[in-house]
């Protein structure tokens, strides 16, 4: 692995315990726990400006956060993570101090009278890390907590397809594209932005985003860079780089269908807790199904030795009867994902996708249905 580490000799650093563990307990995120290289399982120590500095990284985000404390040396150690943060995290006094000399292959760890050592690799062997001297721009957090929220859930996990493990994540003047697919649900989301955006279009991976909402819970403003084939995150003192995903993500505006045979407006909270309820009969990939008659909805459910569950809601709908079956998972993180009073569920015919939209939040989340027996 490249290093970015000068050799250094000795290391001491002494810092609050409550803030050297909640930072352990932010970069400790980034840890790789899958990893055969022994390395990414730890997490980088070092002085840097009269601070202690931490990283971590599994090679597709890395997180780092700095600390204030009483700061010596200049040697860098990597540290086993899991085994760091848990220690820190139990410590009997108020302050901590870590003293590590190059060369002799342990940290030392001593708080009141608690003393350990623990094993640790060596700096150099640390990945070398994306650059944060970059050219920053300023996003309203919340706009963009919100979109992530929204959009995030419909992302793929399979890492077969790491195009639909991410989100599009795309600056277009005063607003804020995302879109995110697991080629069985769709997510859209378009956020008005007060302030001119970044330049930005790219696929992201949705865990970092993901991290990204945690670290931004509660500020104002997060700050935006791209170096190369990466994008930084600044969000308070802590810095969440993260890989761009290579490849063409799909064309969503040629997913989402033109025209429907029905469109029906519902009360969004009485129709999500009927799907919640009716969801619990659904298992081992049995749908919901939901027939939609004169004036009624009906949702119902069946698996075979389990039960079933059959519940209605009243409804403004006089067409042509329909049913169609979803998985209940996606209608519910469908439904989840809105926060108007009212959705309108889309139709066209059973075998065709529905689409749930909420126009005052320009949302759109398209679903594809499930093939119903009989």
């Amino acid at each position: 692995m490249n290093t970015e580490l000068a050799s250094g000799t000795t290391l001491s650093a002494t810092c609050a315990r409550n803030e050297l563990a909640s930072a352990l307990a932010v970069v400790a995120r980034a840890v790789s726990s899958r990893s055969a290289v022994q390395v990414l399982s730890g997490i980088l120590l070092r002085a840097e400006e009269g601070r202690l500095t931490l990283a971590a990284t599994d090679m597709e985000i890395s997180l780092r956060a700095s600390i204030a404390g009483e700061i010596a040396g200049d040697a860098a150690v990597v540290v086993p993570g899991r085994l760091l943060t848990d220690l820190v995290r139990l410590l009997p006094a108020d302050s901590v101090t870590l003293t590590h000399d190059e060369g002799d292959g342990v940290l030392a760890v001593t708080s009141g009278g608690h003393s350990s050592r623990l094993n640790v690799y060596s700096a150099e062997d640390f990945p070398r890390l994306p650059p944060l001297d970059v050219s920053l721009q300023q996003i309203e957090a919340a706009a963009l907590l919100e979109t992530i929220e929204k959009v995030g859930r419909a992302a793929s996990r399979d890492e077969s397809r790491p195009v639909l493990t991410g989100v599009l994540v795309r600056f277009e003047g005063d607003q804020l594209i995302m879109a995110a697919t697991d080629s069985y649900r769709l997510a859209v989301k378009e956020t008005a932005l007060s302030e001119t955006s970044p330049e930005l279009d790219a696929i992201i991976p949705a865990r970092a985003l993901q991290e990204l909402a945690r670290l931004a819970a509660g500020e104002e403003h997060v700050e935006l860079g791209v170096h190369e084939n990466y994008v930084i995150f600044a969000a308070g003192d802590v810095w969440l780089t993260s890989r761009r995903i290579d490849g063409q993500f799909p064309n969503y505006k040629q997913l989402l269908p033109e025209t429907f045979e029905a469109e029906i407006t519902l009360q969004r909270e009485s129709l999500l807790e009927v799907v919640r309820r009716a969801g619990v009969m659904a298992q081992r990939n049995a749908p919901l199904r939901l027939r939609f008659a004169d004036g009624e909805l009906t949702i119902s459910a069946q698996t075979q030795d389990v039960g079933e569950a059959t519940e209605s809601l009243p409804i403004d709908f006089g067409g042509e009867e329909i049913e169609i079956g979803f998985n209940p998972d996606f209608l519910r993180d469908g439904l989840e994902a809105v926060s108007s009073d009212t959705i309108q569920l889309k139709l066209i015919n059973r075998l065709r996708p529905g689409l749930i939209t909420s126009p005052d939040e320009s949302f759109w989340y398209l679903i594809m249905p499930i093939r119903l027996a009989g």
